[in-house]
């Protein structure tokens, strides 16, 4: 039985950075109206089942109920049953009850932190980001019929990996201990304090390492990206310290801002290398945009670019397989 699974995070998109950018807002009626669109594409493809993490906003209920309301032909849609927290913690805990059931692909609504912890715990099953957060450089715009069709496909082939790419991530060790993983970039940053969980004051940033960056993208990975381009398929990620006196590149670190940056080192990560920084003062590395691992004075950080990421469904290379395939006709 063909399935997937869906994770909406009604929390996407309401941080800190809205009150200092002009930010696309995406809100919870409109990622309900994206699912339904997600649902029944992939019902239209195949799909007989649709797994929908708890939330606050009952998104998956309210998908359920609102396509009965209007008697659409639809797949069998089921919510987890776990006590959830309203935290990062739900996405964690749902990707990894999906990943157990064997569903064929899961699609992730938010932004890059939602991407981030559902990648946590999703090592074989495809994942498929759209875009309804902050900062989206992993996630990508897309309509929710699209997503729908693509993650069908992925779920429905013998070989799904075949549509996907095998994505880099930044491991992190704090004194040669693991502590946790970003998909896109790590920044050092001069707070003391967690605070608001969203980085987004650039005076304070002192380090970037990424996976990939452009300067096409929003956020930190846009800084090092206006200097030099590493692309998804590159084995290698690409690291920045910043500071007076080194190059200034302008860059789209929140919407319709360019801030001006310096940009004292640069290095070329390979795969398996570490970059290394020793905190001289308390300060906090941000993953993916949000403040999660604090260093006192002393602490060793390592950062190592690896390529055993998420596998993320290329939606045009599934569609177009999925039409090879006969999967669009009856």
């Amino acid at each position: 039985m063909a399935s997937i699974g869906i994770i909406a995070n009604p929390q996407s998109g309401k941080d800190i950075r809205r009150l200092v950018s002009y930010a696309t807002t995406i809100d919870n009626n409109e990622k309900v109206n994206i699912c339904k669109r997600i649902v029944l594409a992939a019902y239209g493809i195949g799909v007989e089942k649709a797994v929908f993490m708890p939330d606050t906003f009952t998104m998956g209920y309210s998908v359920q109920y609102q396509l009965e309301d209007d008697k659409m032909p639809c797949c069998r849609i089921e919510v987890l049953d776990f006590n959830f927290e309203a935290t990062m913690a739900d996405t964690v805990q749902a990707a990894a009850m999906m990943e157990e059931m064997g569903l064929g692909c899961v699609v992730v609504l938010g932004g890059d932190g939602t991407s981030r912890a559902a990648a946590k715990s999703l090592k074989k099953t495809p994942m498929l980001s759209i875009s309804t957060g902050t900062n989206n450089v992993y996630p990508a715009m897309m309509e929710g019929t699209v997503a729908g069709m693509a993650a069908a496909a992925a779920a429905m082939m013998d070989d799904p990996y075949s549509v996907c790419i095998h994505d880099k991530r930044i491991q992190v060790f704090v004194n040669g201990k693991y502590r946790d993983m970003a998909l896109i970039d790590a920044v050092i940053s001069d707070d003391e304090f967690a605070g608001a969980k969203a980085i987004w004051d650039p005076v304070k940033m002192k380090h970037i390492i990424v996976s990939r960056c452009h300067p096409a993208s929003i956020g930190f990975s846009a800084v090092p990206g206006a200097y030099r381009i590493v692309e998804d398929s590159d084995p290698f990620g690409f690291a920045v310290a910043l500071g007076e006196g080194g190059i200034p590149v302008r860059a789209p670190i929140a919407a319709g801002i360019l801030t001006p940056m310096s940009i004292r080192e640069s290095r070329e990560l390979p795969l398996g290398e570490a970059y290394t920084v020793v905190a001289e003062r308390p300060c906090m590395i941000a993953l993916d945009g949000e403040r999660e691992v604090k260093l006192f004075p002393g602490d060793r950080a390592d950062f190592v670019i690896s390529g055993d990421g998420p596998w993320r469904v290329l939606p045009r290379k599934a569609l177009s397989k999925a039409q090879q395939l006969g999967m669009f006709r009856d």
